[in-house]
């Protein structure tokens, strides 16, 4: 009993330090992206060598680790939840990402997906691998955790799309007045939009490593029928294959897509490892961490404005401030709520995914 209690203490400081750090890699990735863009490469050329160098690179280690855990037969279901998962996560989130970071921001790109716990706990409640007790207190304490985290990164995306006229430095000076950027507002559709396919993905991969129970191994093959499926999708709209590298090297690109191939598959690996012990709500909760070391490396590396003392600050310091609050009551329920489901004689909430998606 004492054993397994420590076993279950190394598996949550694996999971927490491990979604953090990947919230880290997250961050580091969105400014990459935003230079690379600035040097003329187009959002479907990035999913296609970022896509496809993970393949190449994560396939190997599903191959070795993972060969035992593939499904002996492929059915029907499994295959049309493959096809969703990787149009939905690799050519359509990550396209109407990209161009949202184009129009915007890191900050912004990586502030909005903060409104995803929100939509993935309503989506995974009405798919049932989300339970809730409304009679227990830390039900009711997770559900308004969530709702403060939607609020906070609702602010904070509001405050990153609004610009003062008078901002001439670095630091501004204070000021109430302030307009809205037309191409902002259009790069937050898109992000938008991208978050609301990407709630849905993430549900739908909790549910398919129920019969696919090998995350490396689903990384790989969707990356590989998203890159087929970008590829088509690109012939479609533009009728050939643009590249659009102007003023990048081929010998930089391939590094950069090695780099984000290894990095970004060991990172789409572990939350689908974290996915399956813990669920989709809990895997969310993290991104406000992304969001802020973002608006830290943004203006370190491509001098993005920090108006110190200013109202639009302020406000998005508050959103900021609200999204960890939220974040921190929803991660206390969650343990919390075991010890409540044990009272009642019902299963606790991580069991019940347990069951669900092992």
């Amino acid at each position: 009993m004492i054993e397994h209690n420590k076993r279950d203490e190394v598996e949550d400081v694996a999971i927490y330090g491990g979604l953090t750090g990947v919230q880290f890699v997250y961050a580091g990735n969105s400014v990459l992206l935003g230079y690379l863009m600035s040097l003329g490469l187009t959002p479907f050329s990035i999913v296609i060598f970022f896509t496809s160098s993970t393949f190449l690179i994560v396939s190997p280690f599903a191959l070795y680790f993972e060969r035992n855990k593939w499904p002996k037969q492929l059915t029907l279901k499994l295959i049309i939840q493959l096809i969703l998962i990787s149009f939905g996560g690799v050519t359509l989130f990550q396209s109407l990402f990209f161009k949202g970071i184009n129009l915007t921001s890191p900050a912004v790109a990586t502030a909005m997906p903060n409104l995803a716990p929100g939509l993935i706990f309503i989506i995974a409640w009405a798919c049932r691998l989300e339970k809730v007790a409304l009679s227990c207190l830390y039900s009711k304490v997770k559900i308004g955790g969530t709702l403060l985290c939607v609020l906070g990164a609702l602010t904070m995306s509001l405050m990153h799309s609004t610009v003062s006229p008078k901002t001439t430095s670095m630091f501004s000076a204070p000021t109430h007045d302030a307009i809205f950027d037309k191409d902002k507002i259009t790069g937050c559709i898109y992000l938008m939009a991208a978050v609301l396919v990407l709630s849905t993905n993430v549900v739908l991969q909790a549910a398919t490593l129920g019969d696919f129970p090998a995350p490396m191994s689903l990384c790989a093959i969707t990356s590989l029928i998203g890159v087929i499926i970008t590829v088509m999708v690109q012939l479609v709209e533009d009728g050939d294959l643009q590249q659009g590298w102007p003023l990048l090297s081929v010998k930089h690109l391939l590094a950069f897509s090695l780099l984000e191939g290894a990095v970004g598959g060991a990172c789409v690996s572990f939350n689908g490892w974290a996915l399956k012990k813990r669920g989709p709500v809990l895997v969310s909760m993290f991104g406000p961490i992304g969001t802020v070391v973002t608006v830290v490396l943004s203006f370190i590396t491509l001098g993005d404005t920090i108006s110190f003392g200013s109202y639009l600050y302020e406000c998005s310091l508050g959103g900021m401030l609200v999204m960890f609050t939220g974040l921190y009551f929803v991660l206390w329920a969650k343990g919390k709520e075991v010890i409540c489901s044990d009272e009642d004689g019902s299963e606790s909430e991580w069991v019940v995914e347990r069951s669900l998606l092992c």
